[in-house]
């Protein structure tokens, strides 16, 4: 019997056993040929190549590429909501929440810029039950931001669509591995900064006048 399998697989960046530890390095590898050849220009043999692991090994993790695709996206969201969750625990302003979710993000996908693009570009691939628990994940982690954002909007009494301005802050924020060149435009918590700026100036201008 293998491990692949319907079943979601677990991945977690602590883990100790030879099957996870393996598990993330073949996700690695997945997501850089992912990135070079896009999904539907990709191979397992390819990904074979690259890991160095036979197509029968392979297959003993995965039964299709379209998984691969599914395990890179289900980690990456629930890594960074985990990561946004735990520093948010400890800051109660609304605009400093803002500031923190912003950073996090692109300091998170700043990291992984391979990541970001397979994100960016792949996101409508996956169907039926993998497909369905993305898209979850990836409301989960929208509904995160509008919460944030809505919060602030009660907190000033600002007036302004909360999920034209949440979506809005993921259109600066997603596409910025098209763009970003770190010797130009500072690191992630520079870049970060900038962003929350302009985005919070743009949603402050909506006061009502006293």
């Amino acid at each position: 019997m293998t491990r692949s399998s319907s079943a979601p697989v677990p991945l977690t960046a602590n883990s100790d056993s030879r099957f996870d530890r393996q598990l993330a390095r073949i996700l690695e590898h997945a997501t850089a040929i992912f990135y070079e050849k896009g999904y539907e220009g990709a191979s397992m043999r390819d990904l074979s190549r690259l890991s160095g692991l036979s197509l029968a090994g392979l297959y003993y993790y995965f039964d299709s590429k379209e998984r691969l695709l599914y395990l890179i996206q289900r980690h990456l969201f629930l890594s960074v909501m985990d990561l946004v969750r735990e520093r948010l625990r400890e800051e109660s302003d609304p605009e400093q929440r803002i500031h923190i979710f912003i950073r996090t993000h692109l300091e998170y996908f700043l990291a992984r810029p391979e990541a970001m693009k397979v994100l960016s570009h792949e996101d409508d691939v996956l169907k039926e039950a993998m497909g369905t628990e993305i898209s979850s994940l990836k409301r989960q982690y929208y509904r995160c931001c509008a919460d944030l954002v809505d919060a602030l909007k009660t907190a000033k009494g600002l007036q302004f669509n909360s999920r034209v301005a949440a979506l809005s802050l993921f259109g600066m924020m997603n596409w910025i591995h098209t763009w970003y060149n770190p010797r130009v435009d500072g690191d992630a918590q520079t870049v970060a900064g900038e962003i929350a700026d302009v985005f919070l100036r743009g949603i402050y201008s909506t006061a009502v006048p006293d």
